[in-house]
C-alpha cells in the first residue's frame, strides 16, 4: 500500500469546514432546539432582596460603573463567550461587538483555536475594531492544553482578537458527549500553572454551564488563574446540544441522564466566592434579567455574564438595535434593583444583607 503525505493546505481547508459545521450547528441547535438544563435551576428564584421603602438616595445618583482587565466599564455586565467560525458567527459577533462598545459592557469571544490553526477563520472573531474600549478576552478550550495547545498558540489566540485577557474554558461533560471530543483532561492544572506563568495577559478559566466548586477555584487561583467565571447550571446544557448532534445512539441516551447535572449559578457563586474572597468571579449561567445580574453580585460576584440568552436579538437583521435595546434594559433592570434596596454602588451591593435565602417549603 502506498501513502502519501498529506498536503497542509488541504488539510487546513478540511479543518475549517469541519469547524464551521460544528460551530454552525451549535448556533442552531442552541436557536431552535431545547437545550435547556432539565430538573436544575440557576438557584437564584431562591433568593429575594428585601424592599426597602424608604432607600434615602436619588436613583440618580446609582452607579454601575467597574473596571475588568483594566479597562472601565459602564456596568458590571459580560457577553459571555459564545460563538466565531463562520460567517453567520462573524456577523453575530460584531452586533454583539458593537452593542457592548455602545453600553460599556465587557465581551468574550468563542473560541479561537480553530482560527489559530486556520487563518482563514480569524476574521469571525475579530471584533476589537467594533469595540475599541471595552475588556475583551479571547477563549480556547483548557483541554487543549493537553492536544498540542501551547504558550506562543495562547499567544496568537489573544493577538488575533487584540484582547486584554484569556480564558481557558472547562468543558470536560461536553467534550464527552462532542463526536469529535477531546477528553484527556489528565494534567491540566500544572499546565494551566505554566501559561499563567508566563502568559503576558491574565488568564481566567471558566465552565461552559456545569458550574466551578469552591475547592476547585482555590486550586485555579493558586496556579495564577485572575478570574474565574463560574458558569453555573441552570441555562444551557452541552451534553443536550451535543445530543442533537450526535450520531451515536448510545450517547444520544446517556445525554438524558445529564440533563440536569451541575452546581446551581447561585451556588457555585457562593462557593467561589467563599473559597477564594479575592480575585474577579463572574457569575454566568442561566441569568436573563438585571435582577438575576444583581442577585448574582449580592451573593459575592463583581461581573454578570449573559451568554445563550442574546442570541436570538444577535442574529439577523438589525441586531446590533435589538441588542443595544436589550443592554438597555438589563442595566436599568440592575439599577431598580438597586434602588429597590437602596444602595447607590456595586460595594454597597455585594455587601449587602438584604438578599435573602427563600425558606424552601
Amino acid at each position: 500500500m502506498t501513502y502519501t503525505t498529506p498536503d497542509p493546505a488541504e488539510a487546513l481547508r478540511l479543518l475549517g469546514e469541519g469547524t464551521e459545521r460544528r460551530k454552525s450547528q451549535h448556533i442552531e441547535i442552541c436557536l431552535n432546539e431545547d437545550v435547556q438544563g432539565r430538573n436544575i435551576t440557576t438557584g437564584l428564584e431562591r433568593y429575594r432582596f428585601v424592599h426597602n421603602p424608604l432607600p434615602e438616595l436619588a436613583f440618580s445618583a446609582i452607579s454601575t460603573e467597574t473596571s475588568f482587565l483594566g479597562r472601565a466599564m459602564r456596568a458590571p455586565l459580560v457577553v459571555s463567550s459564545m460563538t466565531g467560525g463562520t460567517k453567520r458567527a462573524e456577523r453575530i459577533n460584531r452586533a454583539l461587538a458593537e452593542a457592548a462598545q455602545h453600553r460599556g459592557w465587557a465581551m468574550g469571544v468563542g473560541s479561537v483555536r480553530a482560527a489559530v490553526e486556520n487563518q482563514q477563520l480569524a476574521d469571525t472573531f475579530r471584533v476589537r475594531e467594533y469595540a475599541p474600549d471595552i475588556p475583551i478576552f479571547s477563549n480556547v478550550g483548557a483541554v487543549q492544553l493537553n492536544y498540542g495547545f501551547g504558550a506562543e498558540e495562547a499567544r496568537r489566540a489573544v493577538d488575533l482578537v487584540h484582547a486584554d485577557g484569556l480564558v481557558l474554558h472547562l468543558n470536560s461533560m461536553q467534550e464527552v458527549f462532542q463526536p469529535e471530543g477531546d477528553t484527556d483532561f489528565s494534567g491540566l492544572l500544572r499546565r494551566i500553572d505554566r501559561l499563567c506563568s508566563v502568559l503576558e495577559v491574565p488568564v481566567g478559566v471558566k465552565e461552559v454551564g456545569w458550574g466551578i466548586d469552591g475547592a476547585t477555584a482555590l486550586k485555579l487561583l493558586g496556579a495564577g488563574v485572575r478570574f474565574i467565571d463560574a458558569a453555573g447550571a441552570g441555562g444551557t446544557s452541552w451534553s443536550q446540544v451535543e445530543k442533537h448532534r450526535s450520531g451515536d445512539p448510545l450517547r444520544q441516551a446517556a445525554a438524558e441522564a445529564f440533563a440536569g447535572w451541575g452546581i446551581p449559578t447561585a451556588e457555585s457563586v457562593r462557593a467561589v466566592r467563599a473559597a477564594v474572597p479575592q480575585g474577579t468571579l463572574i457569575a454566568s449561567g442561566g441569568l436573563a434579567t438585571g435582577v438575576d445580574a444583581a442577585k448574582s453580585i449580592a451573593l459575592g460576584a463583581d461581573l454578570a455574564g449573559f451568554g445563550r440568552q442574546l442570541l436570538a436579538d444577535a442574529d439577523g437583521p438589525d441586531a446590533t438595535e435589538r441588542l443595544v435595546r436589550r443592554f438597555e434594559q438589563t442595566e436599568l433592570e440592575l439599577r431598580i434593583a438597586m434602588f429597590g434596596i437602596g444602595v447607590s454602588c456595586l460595594k454597597d451591593l455585594r455587601g449587602t444583607e438584604r438578599l435573602v435565602a427563600i425558606a424552601e417549603r
